[in-house]
């Protein structure tokens, strides 16, 4: 009689390919069964409350406030809006070289940064002065000019009240 062709080893090894055929398969169908994919559309659906936080729940139509469009600005002002506003502006030297002539001051309201030449001061300017000046767009970018030295205005004064007599 002839020998069998396999082998207790060969037929290990069909046992082990098998074995590991089957542990994919179960792990597909795991993969699948926990997958996000397919979901409908409410169950990915998130929604955001009146505090700004996203939830799972849409917010209640009784707390929601009405905002007009046109009142919502979404562009930067112009340089020339800003100018229209208020043409003086008031700022502190920030950095100022006594050698060269030049130095940034720092405009109060807006903290940006402009540059300055001794040239645009009507009078010497010294580190943490308070400055009055124009703003005017120069070959670099903002440039400072008809700068003088801020005085503030002066604060009128409180007329005192008399106080009310009675008459007894």
């Amino acid at each position: 009689m002839a020998r069998s062709q396999e082998t207790f080893i060969k037929k290990e090894n069909v046992k082990k390919r098998l074995q590991k055929k089957k542990d994919k398969e179960q792990r597909k169908e795991q993969r699948k069964a926990n997958s996000d994919k397919g979901k409908g559309l409410d169950e990915m659906m998130a929604y955001i409350d009146e505090n700004g936080n996203i939830s799972d729940v849409p917010p209640d139509p009784k707390k929601m406030r009405q905002f007009n469009a046109d009142d919502i600005r979404v562009s930067v002002p112009k340089l020339e809006e800003l100018e229209m506003d208020d043409p003086m502006k008031v700022g502190t030297v920030t950095y100022y070289n006594e050698e060269k002539g030049y130095g940034f001051i720092t405009e109060g309201k807006t903290g940006e940064r402009i540059f300055i030449h001794a040239n645009d001061a009507t009078e010497p300017i010294a580190f943490n002065d308070k400055l009055q000046f124009k703003i005017k767009r120069g070959h670099r970018g903002l440039q400072a000019s008809e700068v003088s030295k801020y005085t503030a205005p002066a604060a009128t004064p409180a007329t005192p009240i008399a106080p009310k007599t009675t008459t007894d």
